[in-house]
Formats: C-alpha cells, structure tokens, sequence
C-alpha cells in the first residue's frame, strides 16, 4: 500500500525532498509537507516513484501530462496557460486551492503506480465550513464521488476502485503506457488530506464506444455545464466497487475504426473470465452507408459479441445514446437512430445478450424535457454531447438497466465504500451521496447557465507559450490545407481543442484526426462562410492568402480587440489570392501574436 498524507510533520516525521515530476523543487517547502509511508518500490532500475500536485508550471515539465488522456483530464483554458491559476496552500488541514473567480480550479494530486491493473484508493477530504458540494474524479476524469460534506472538519472518504491501463490518445497511432494514478478533488473550502493507494483483485467493467461514452477532458475554470463529458466517465459512481471501470470509448469510433485504429486490442488483451463489456456505437456508424443498422453495423457487433464470450466475459449491448434533435416542421421529436436501437434490440434477443436500452431512457427524458430545457443537459450549442449534468444522469439509466438485467447489484447504492460515506460508524446519512443512485436527478444544471470571464487579473497577459509558437514546424515548405489552417490558428490563438465532432459538414466523419479541430474552429467562429459550399468543407484544399486572413482575422477577433491597425496588418501580410506554404502562414500567426499581443 503506498500511502500519502498532506500536512506539517506530526511525532517527529520528516519530510524527505527528491526530485517530483509534479511538484518543482523550488516550490516543495513552500507549498506543503508530504508524510509518505507503507510498501515502496521501484521501476527495477532504481527510480522511486514520483508524486506531488498538478499545476500549471509543472504540467509543461513532461510531455505526457499536456495529453489529456495521460493526465488528470483537467486543463487550463487559454488564459490560464503558464499563468499560476493553481495556487496551493497548506496547513495541518491538508492541501487546497485558492482561487475567488467563478468556476472551480482542481486540485489533482498524482502518483505513480508499479504496474497497471485495478487500484482501490481511499481519500480523507477536510471541509472548512459545513454544507460543502465536493466531487471526487480519479485517472481520466472518472467521477468515483458527489456529494455534500454537511459538516466542518475531516471526512473520510471509503474506498473506490479505479484502473490503469495503457491507451492511445487522441491523434496518437500507438498505445502510451500509463502507470500513474490521479486523484482530483473539486470543491470550495475543501482540503485534501490524504490518499492510500493499493491494488485491487476484481472484476473490471470495460467499455467500447463513441464520444458519446468517451473520458472527455474539460476546462478550468471548470463549469460543469460547459464541460464536454461521456457516461462512461461517471459510471464508476454508480456501480462502486463492484467493477473498476475501464473506458476505452473514443471520439468519432465506429463499429469498424474501434477495431482498426488498435483501440480494441487494448481492451480484448485484458478481458478475463467474468468481466462485462459495455458496446455502444451508432452515431458515427450512420454516417458511412456500409455500417447501416442493418448492414455492417449488425455484423461488426455480432464478431465484438463473439470474441468477447470467448474470453469467457460477458459482452453487454447499450443502445445508442439519443440526440437533442427535433423536426423543424411539427416540431416533433426526431429520432435520427431509431434503426439502430433496434439493430441492438433484435441482435440482444438472437444471440442472448444482456441489453441496456439507454436509448428509449434518454430520449423519454430529451422529451419530456423539451428541445430548450433539454439544452441544459448537452454541451452549449451541441445536440449530441451530454455535459457533465447530462453524463451523470445518463450514466444513471445506465445502472439502472445494469441492475434490472441483474449484472450489477441494487444493494452497492447503499454500500458504505461505493458512495463514499465518509466515518462509517455515524449515521450513513449525515455525509456523503448516499442514495446516489436513486439520486442521480439531484445533480441538476442552474436555470441560467453561468459563463466563465476572464478575470482582471488575467486580462491582457501574454501566455509564455507564445515565446516557442511553432518552433519545429513540420514540412515548412508544403502548402497549407484548410484543416492545417485551422490547427495553426488554434494554437495561435490558444483556443482549447475539442475531442469531439458534431456532424455540421458531410465531407468530415468523426473519427478523422482532424476532427476536433474542425469542431473547435466551427464553435469559435473561425470558418468563414465562403469556405462552405453545400454543408462541405473541404479540409483538404490549399489555402489562400485572402482565406487565411479571414481565418486568422476571426480567430483574433474573439480573443482580442479588433483595431484598423489590426485590419492594415493582416490584409498586408495575408491578404492575397495566392496558395500559402505552411511555413508562411506559421509566420503570419506568430507576427501577428508577436505584435499586435
């Protein structure tokens, strides 16, 4: 067992400094004294492991914590990018973040693990005024705990099982190893204490689908109604330490590209005798005529169904989560995958396999609701990407199928170590969820969705990062794409890529790499007008001087304040009707950051 504790040396403990990929050395007395003590080991070469709390400067420190999928799912928005947003404290009452701006800044605490497998972790949280809502999210954004700590003091949190496993990242080809375990505390007023981390025999619930499902990373600040955010990533609150869930759903997959693009392989690899296997695909899949419901949609889910019994695991079907999508004549409900709930529905009774209808749960709930309250529950401007209220209530439906199909049992809602309930030997009910899974409506968005300003402090400040804008661009001298366009101006302009794809042009499918930046730039109002023709894009046609200018010129303008000067510049240096190369159009970006930032 590997146990941490965050507070100042008690009988005689000595904090012992080494070098911490998490925590700078410069900063290590200043900020808190770590108490280790339990089983250590090392990687066989003589390297001890690493650990300390996540912040801005030291996420630039190595290049697998600016993925998301190998961090804590948690990242600054632009303006917050090298600034010091994560401004920790100490004192006998643990570690916490000070921050008075809107939205939560989280406190990640991150050590690494020996080996990958399944980690029961127990967490003690320290509330500084009574009545505190705190969230508690392991490795990738995976929610393990909601609740309300209803008095001042210490609470300690029971255990909850998470996994650890090598996955590939989003415009990544291979699988990266992932051997470290982050736990992410979100609440005001709430300090964290300590954590134990051990592994954990069990069965582990693995899953496969679309962005939909998918661990999404979110901004910080972090709002929970403008956070992208898949079921899968809130399922563990629900089914508690009965399984550790092992996500391994992905933005823009089909039936097909999760097989093709290696995301299975990890999956099937570990699948053992008694696991589950949760498959939900569809949304991409209907956009490829040979994946119809009833085409390869059908076979492709009939070979995952196979191979999966194989193993001795038992593959569960969930129909395709529904979209906030609605006929504009009637104004009646339009259930765009209505064949392939029923693809799912046929296949479940052929084969005898588990079914999860989320599809008929959540489009009753779409419905009663309305297109426009629906809305509160969908990332802003989107009608098929839940945010975190919408993945909460989502991942609801799905245990409550779970445990009417009887693969996981209703007894885990009131099971003191699953909802986190914290000193045991009070009453259940004075802290923590306790009910959540009867609950999971509680978790309500506000009538009026807050919006996240940049605070004043922050105002005009210059992100390091512009100093290293593009340094070792690749392939200078070729011509700039539309979709290579997009990217240069998203990194210039420190917009925060989306891991999702929300259908707007027919010539861009969902799993393409390029996707997310063609969404990011789409939501930013980047794309000019003119650059579609009959809802296509083109991602990927060269890119003229007079194009580019606009893109640049749109992106700049929602970022900062447009002047003539800026317009006389820009038109200068971008505006004509010539192709551009990449190195050109890398050099306008940074000329325009340089001088006019």
């Amino acid at each position: 067992m590997m146990k941490y504790r965050f507070d100042h040396p008690e009988d005689g403990a000595v904090f012992v400094p080494q070098e911490k990929l998490y925590m700078p050395q410069e900063e290590e007395n200043a900020v808190c004294h770590v108490k280790t003590t339990g089983k250590d080991f090392s990687d066989g070469a003589g390297r001890q492991p690493e650990y300390g709390f996540l912040t801005e400067a030291n996420r630039q420190m190595a290049r697998r914590l600016t993925i998301p999928e190998l961090n804590s799912g948690f990242d600054a928005v632009y303006w917050g990018q090298g600034q010091k947003l994560t401004r920790l404290t100490a004192d006998g009452s643990g570690v916490s973040v000070d921050y008075k701006g809107e939205g939560e800044i989280p406190l990640t605490f991150a050590a690494d693990v020996p080996s990958e497998g399944n980690y029961l972790v127990r967490v003690t949280l320290y509330s500084r005024r009574p009545g505190t809502e705190a969230l508690l999210f392991l490795g990738r954004r995976r929610l393990a705990w909601r609740g309300q700590l209803k008095e001042a003091g210490e609470h300690r949190l029971g255990g909850f099982v998470t996994n650890i496993c090598p996955i590939i990242p989003r415009t990544y080809e291979e699988p990266m190893e992932d051997l470290t375990l982050d736990v992410t505390v979100v609440g005001r007023g709430v300090s964290l204490v300590s954590v134990e981390i051990e592994p954990q025999s069990g069965r582990t619930l693995y899953i496969a689908g679309d962005s939909t499902v998918t661990d999404q990373s979110a901004d910080y600040p972090y709002l929970p109604c403008r956070s992208y955010c898949g079921w899968g990533q809130m399922l563990s609150a629900f089914v508690g330490t009965q399984f550790a869930v092992s996500n391994h759903a992905h933005s823009g997959l089909t039936t097909e590209s999760f097989r093709e693009e290696g995301h299975y392989a990890i999956l099937y690899e570990r699948l053992r005798a008694g696991d589950l296997c949760l498959i939900q695909f569809g949304h991409n899949d209907q956009k490829l005529m040979h994946l119809m419901a009833e085409d390869g949609y059908r076979r492709n889910l009939i070979r995952y169904i196979e191979e999966i019994r194989g193993k001795g695991a038992v593959p569960v079907l969930v129909t395709p989560l529904a979209r906030n999508s609605w006929r504009g004549d009637d104004g009646g409900y339009n259930d765009l995958l209505a064949p392939y709930e029923d693809a799912c529905i046929r296949l479940a009774e052929e084969y005898d396999v588990p079914l999860l209808d989320l599809h008929k749960k959540s489009m009753e709930f779409v419905m009663e609701c309305g297109r426009e309250r629906a809305m509160r529950y969908f990332f802003p401007g989107d009608y098929t990407h839940s945010n975190d209220y919408g993945a909460y209530r989502y991942a609801g439906y799905v245990y409550d199928e779970l445990v009417r199909v009887g693969l996981v049992q209703a007894e885990a809602a009131g099971d003191e170590a699953l909802h986190g309930n914290v000193n045991a030997a009070e009453d259940a009910a004075t802290h923590g969820n306790v009910n959540a899974a009867g609950d999971y409506g509680m978790w309500e968005p506000p009538e009026v969705l807050p919006q996240l300003t940049v605070p004043e402090e922050f105002e005009g400040i210059e992100n390091p990062a512009d100093e290293h804008l593009f340094e070792g661009l690749e392939r200078p001298e070729e011509m700039l794409t539309r979709v290579e366009a997009l990217e240069l101006v998203i990194e210039a302009m420190h917009f925060f890529p989306t891991n999702v794809y929300n259908d707007m042009f027919e010539d861009v499918i969902g799993h393409e790499r390029y996707a997310g930046a063609v969404e990011c730039a789409w939501q930013n109002g980047l794309i000019p007008e003119k650059m579609v023709e009959n809802h296509c894009f083109f991602p990927q046609r060269n890119v003229t001087g007079a194009e580019f200018y606009q893109i640049v010129k749109n992106g700049y303008k929602s970022r900062r304040t447009w002047t003539d000067a800026c317009e006389q510049k820009l038109m200068k240096i971008a505006g004509s009707g010539e192709p551009l190369t990449r190195g050109e159009a890398a050099q306008i970006c940074k000329s325009i950051v340089k001088e006019e930032g």
